[in-house]
């Protein structure tokens, strides 16, 4: 199935400001899939640009490459790929061209291939590109090689940069856009593929699970093992701590003892992690920033999925059975839940923006304590105003949904904000007679809001 390009409108205008200018130097970088080398390709489409897809190779068989895609576009009588001698001189070479775009997707491999080309590019940027019409941008999707080697403080490039995007994964409304289909199979899709418009572009429903992630020759099954080989030195312990929260170990010493992995080791892998998006430490919206109360969620949706449900029937799907698929289809419903918490916010951030709250929030999240838990607290702690949400994954009746909501009403007792205006909301996937139990304080939206918002916002 054909995509069309959304979104990134931010990133094309942020690389079109930097077009305007002389000359300008530019890392692009982000997770595999996300969609690096489509937001470039989109970019240079009207420009005039060489593009070149570094290979897992030698410096001198990359270079050749380099080469001969720029003698291809300025080709000359007495030049071959074998006449420049380094990176540099094609640089040179180029500098003489005009006004010009140069990218290097992949960059990351060239680094493999020797570290010195750092160094190389540091000359490149300094004397080449400062003094020239060139706009060079290096594409990587190793985030870590991207942010230890090319932006951090010990890497020879770092200071010149004219700016860096770090491409993220779409949200739900634009990943729906993609999909073409109602908003319940669009949440089911999401909680597979997350926003990464490469999966998306796999589904055309839901039910293409089962090819693309049950069946061992789909692109989803082997998909979590290649992205955390390319990324991590030591997979195998990885995947231990990402299996543990995937099956809800989600505190620190839920981690270790699940693991066996001691607790002053595993910070630094969880560091990692954290570092390369996979990762991600939650503390109650209300917490100081220090508090002790963390859990850690699977930050990558596709990587949530993989490990809560392609690795705990990986044996079945080696034999290419699909008895399992009812009990998973039980249980995907369940894992929806926290699936839709994060849609659920993505809707209140929509409506916030166009003011369609009680209030304008500024900062929005999950609360708990002692048990008891907020799926979202949404607070403008500048007018002390807060807006408590549920959120539920199922039909509701009306008595459902005031039930809910009265039990929201204590539960916001607990939290402390005891000077502040409350209102209280409920998200559903659907809600029988809501406009019986909305009001001023009591707040109510099910699907077809979404398919509202969905319309009416800008893109």
């Amino acid at each position: 199935m054909s995509i069309t390009f959304v979104d990134r409108e931010k990133e094309l205008e942020f690389l079109e400001r930097l077009w305007e200018g002389k000359n300008s130097f530019l890392p692009v970088y982000g997770r595999r899939r996300v969609g690096k080398t489509r937001l470039i390709k989109e970019f240079i489409a009207d420009k005039p640009a060489i593009y070149y897809l570094a290979r897992n190779s030698t410096y001198l068989h990359n270079l050749r490459g380099f080469s001969r895609a720029i003698l291809e576009r300025f080709p000359a009588p007495y030049l071959s790929e074998e006449s420049f001698s380094s990176f540099a001189d094609v640089f040179r070479y180029l500098k003489e061209k005009g006004k010009l775009i140069v990218v290097i997707d992949e960059f990351p491999y060239l680094i493999q291939s020797d570290r010195r080309v750092l160094s190389e590019f540091q000359y490149i940027v300094d004397e080449i590109v400062r003094t020239s019409s060139l706009h060079l941008i290096l594409v990587g999707s190793s985030v870590g090689m991207m942010e230890e080697h090319v932006l951090s403080q010990k890497s020879p490039l770092y200071g010149r940069r004219d700016g860096q995007i770090k491409l993220s994964p779409l949200g739900f409304f634009d990943s729906w856009k993609l999909l073409r289909v109602n908003v319940e199979e669009a949440v089911r899709i999401y909680g597979v593929t997350g926003g990464i418009p490469a999966y998306l572009e796999l589904f055309e429903r839901f039910d293409d699970v089962k090819r693309l992630a049950f069946d061992k020759r789909g692109f989803l099954y082997a998909e979590g093992d290649f992205l955390l080989s390319s990324e991590l030195r030591e997979p195998r312990v990885y995947k231990l701590i990402l299996k543990a929260i995937a099956e809800g170990r989600r505190r620190f010493n839920e981690i270790s003892t699940f693991t066996g992995i001691p607790r002053s080791n595993l910070f630094k892998y969880v560091e990692v992690l954290e570092r390369l998006g996979f990762l991600r430490r939650e503390i109650p919206v209300t917490a100081k920033p220090r508090t002790k109360n963390t859990l850690y969620t699977i930050a990558d949706s596709y990587l949530a999925f993989y490990f809560r449900f392609v690795e705990r029937y990986r044996d079945e799907i080696e034999l290419e059975s699909l008895e399992f698929w009812e009990e998973f289809m039980e249980e995907y419903n369940h894992y929806l839940g926290r699936v839709f918490e994060d849609v659920a916010r993505q809707f209140l951030i929509e409506l916030n923006k166009a003011g369609k709250l009680p209030f304008r929030f500024t900062k929005i999240g999950r609360w708990w304590r002692r048990g008891e838990e907020i799926d979202l607290l949404a607070l403008n702690e500048w007018e002390k105003k807060a807006l408590f949400i549920e959120v539920k994954w199922r039909e509701l009746s009306e008595r459902e949904a005031g039930r809910i909501l009265r039990d929201l009403e204590r539960k916001a007792e607990l939290v402390g904000l005891d000077e502040w205006k409350k209102h209280y909301g409920l998200v559903a996937k659907g809600v029988q007679e809501r406009e019986k139990i909305q009001g001023d304080d009591w707040l109510v939206w099910d699907l077809k809001d979404f398919e509202f918002i969905s319309k009416t916002r800008p893109g």
